[in-house]
């Protein structure tokens, strides 16, 4: 059959069977791969991901309180440099 030949009702038919197809398989997916998260198991091991954990001394004075660029560039001649 070539393409001349397909009505169109029969064109949309058949994309909107590929995307129910499409939808199918997405949800599929999604429940598959949904896990809790944290939880790492598989051959008969569980296991838990540890706690997050905080540092008790931290910085009590900034090193830098304003950053001040080097000037490296300089005034080409008669672009108003002073004279």
């Amino acid at each position: 059959m070539e393409w001349s030949e397909v009505k169109s009702s029969q064109l949309k038919a058949v994309a909107a069977g590929v995307g129910g197809l499409a939808l199918v398989a997405m949800g599929t997916l999604t429940v598959v791969f949904s896990g809790s998260p944290g939880n790492i198991s598989g051959a008969g091991i569980s296991l838990t991901l540890g706690e997050t954990t905080t540092s008790e001394t931290g910085v009590t004075e900034l090193a830098t309180s304003f950053a001040v660029p080097e000037v490296t560039a300089s005034v080409p001649e008669g672009f108003g440099n002073g004279g």
